[in-house]
């Protein structure tokens, strides 16, 4: 019966082989080490911060609730957009909420609608509307529509029944695609201005 091995005599390399730490150089065992800590510290630093985090939401929403008591309304609905502040203003807790457009399939009927009039507007048409109305359907290296230039399509007026439908069905294809929650700290600096308290690595 052959022994088993003992994994603290062993190290796995970066194609999952265990080698013999006797084979290993002291310095990549240091290094090995020191990287060990630190992402386990930065583990440690992530689960406090994600703490912090939930329960900083839980009491703003608490305060929300408290807010909607005290007015004799029914607590609930989105709890986002909303600003707190210290008593002499110079500190801030602001919960904004994001939300990304997405384009549904009414879109592509729009586009067929908008062909359509381009083809028959191509004799005495204004180029610069010609080429605006183009631009908005180009994809970006991603395959993304832009959905800036494509709302964009609907300021501009143009007498036509079909123009008309087009927009419409632009409006109804609108989605929320995604929707994020953010928590910001401010705080007032030296210059009176408010800035967020950075809690990104990047940021400190």
């Amino acid at each position: 019966m052959s022994d088993a091995i003992n994994n603290d005599d062993y190290m796995k390399d970066r194609k999952g082989r265990l080698v013999p730490k006797g084979l290993i150089s002291d310095y990549d065992i240091l290094m090995d080490e020191f990287v060990n800590n630190q992402i386990t510290e930065a583990h440690r630093v992530q689960a406090i911060i994600r703490a912090f985090k939930r329960q900083s939401f839980n009491e703003c929403y608490a305060w929300m609730d408290l807010v909607a008591e005290k007015f004799d309304r029914k607590p609930g609905g989105v709890k986002g957009n909303v600003t707190f502040s210290s008593f002499d203003g110079t500190r801030q807790i602001k919960i904004s909420v994001q939300e990304s457009l997405a384009f549904g399939p009414e879109l592509q009927v729009a586009k067929n609608i908008i062909d359509e009039c381009l083809t028959e507007w191509s004799v005495g048409a204004n180029k610069n509307i010609k080429a605006i109305i183009a631009d908005a359907f180009e994809v970006d290296k991603e395959g993304n529509l832009s959905t800036t230039r494509i709302l964009s399509l609907r300021r501009i007026k143009i007498d036509d029944v079909r123009w008309r439908t087009a927009m419409e069905a632009i409006s109804e294809s609108l989605q929320i695609a995604t929707s994020k929650t953010y928590l910001n700290f401010k705080e007032k600096d030296t210059q009176g201005r408010l800035i967020n308290i950075p809690l990104d690595l990047a940021a400190l």
